[in-house]
């Protein structure tokens, strides 16, 4: 981007985390594709916004929970521009203790300190839009 006051606020390209979802980059492009990534270590102020295409189940599941000191909004988008409300998949997502099978397209707003995940991707028919967004600068998770 230009030189600009604001331009320094746009990213076009990824400069994400090393480790996703407790993979490294390189594993966890086998089976999704990292699109973005801005937190505050790319863009000053910035709260933490990581978007990601799943092309595929992962080859494990998550077994852990975790929480945040800030809230969290979790999206799933299906991929069909003539029916965008159906997911193309199957998205397993605890909340708490409470299990949900996402099979629609999802906004899934977790209040600070709400213990969440496992998250599996348990079906991909078409490739789904994920993002995931916490209100702070840095995606910092606390183990329960």
């Amino acid at each position: 981007m230009a030189e600009s006051k604001w331009g320094k606020n746009i990213l076009t390209e990824l400069k994400g985390p090393q480790a996703i979802m407790g993979e490294s980059a390189e594993k966890y492009a086998k089976w999704a594709k990292r699109i973005l990534w801005m937190d505050s270590n790319n863009v000053p102020g910035a709260f933490q916004l990581g978007i990601s295409w799943y092309m595929k189940p992962p080859p494990n599941k998550m077994t852990a929970g975790h929480s945040h000191d800030a809230d969290e909004i979790i999206a799933f988008f299906g991929s069909d521009p003539e029916n965008p409300g159906d997911l193309g998949g199957e998205v397993e997502l605890y909340i708490e203790d409470e299990r949900h099978i996402i099979t629609k397209s999802a906004l899934v707003f977790v209040p600070a300190g709400v213990k969440h995940c496992p998250l599996n991707i348990l079906r991909v028919d078409r490739p789904i839009l994920h993002f995931t967004t916490v209100t702070t600068g840095k995606y910092e998770q606390i183990r329960d």
